[in-house]
């Protein structure tokens, strides 16, 4: 069985692509990557095909035909994962928000700790969060904690996108049920996971929002967290989950 897969789902990342695989693959700890891209119009893709003469059987890309949102290049990445046989699959953003560092420390609590999901948590020790405006700190905060009042879920950093998975945890989920796709996903995977009973803990990490490229945060997604949430609830309370 393969070890660590690293997901990284991309539009238009064509500043950042390039430096976020060559800084997972100068880690100590061989991981290799999957890049689901969806057909980012900047060529993302094509930098990545490059990169893939140089990395070979390290680097993979799946291209989708459009924007398709953050939830669904997910659920394709932990797909492929899954079929590919892969113990430990890893959730991360190409913008560097996430440090390539802290892989190594979300799979000792996988591997070392007992986890069946590690979770990188801007929240577990205060507010670790460089360079958001303090607009996008609260909102971000006070989403976790309506998580926590609607969900009974204990964890600090809800909607956090930097997760590591036991291949056990993605195989108890039915992921063709995911439906949401931004903060939503994040939180819908994370109350699935504690729906069948994983153990989930919280790594502290620093995040800094991106220098290059542009947020795909929007209203559209605000409004499916906030409303996602009361659903996921409802389900799991009718048995519907």
């Amino acid at each position: 069985m393969n070890c660590g897969l690293v997901i990284i789902p991309t539009y238009n990342e064509i500043e950042n692509i390039e430096s976020i695989i060559r800084a997972v693959f100068s880690l100590h700890k061989p991981y290799h990557i999957l890049i689901v891209d969806d057909n980012s119009p900047d060529k993302t893709a094509d930098k990545v095909r490059e990169l893939q003469a140089v990395f070979a059987d390290l680097l993979f890309l799946e291209q989708r035909t459009k924007k398709a949102g953050l939830g669904t290049a997910y659920v394709h990445g932990f797909k492929w994962a899954l079929a590919h046989n892969y113990e430990y699959i890893f959730e991360m953003d190409a913008d560097f928000s996430h440090n390539p560092l802290d892989l190594e420390r979300l799979y000792d609590a996988c591997h070392f700790g007992g986890a069946d999901l590690a979770i990188g948590s801007r929240y577990v020790t205060g507010v670790n969060v460089v360079n958001w405006p303090l607009s996008r700190v609260l909102l971000s905060y006070f989403a976790s904690v309506y998580v926590r009042a609607i969900t009974g879920m204990k964890i600090m950093d809800a909607t956090a996108g930097f997760i590591c998975y036991n291949r056990s945890v993605l195989e108890a989920i039915n992921l063709d049920k995911i439906k949401f796709i931004g903060y939503a996903f994040q939180i819908e995977m994370k109350y699935r996971a504690f729906s069948n009973k994983c153990n989930i803990q919280e790594v502290p990490v620093i995040f800094t929002d991106r220098t290059k490229g542009q947020s795909k945060m929007s209203g559209s997604i605000i409004k499916e967290a906030i409303f996602g949430v009361l659903t996921l609830r409802l389900k799991k309370m009718f048995h519907n989950l």
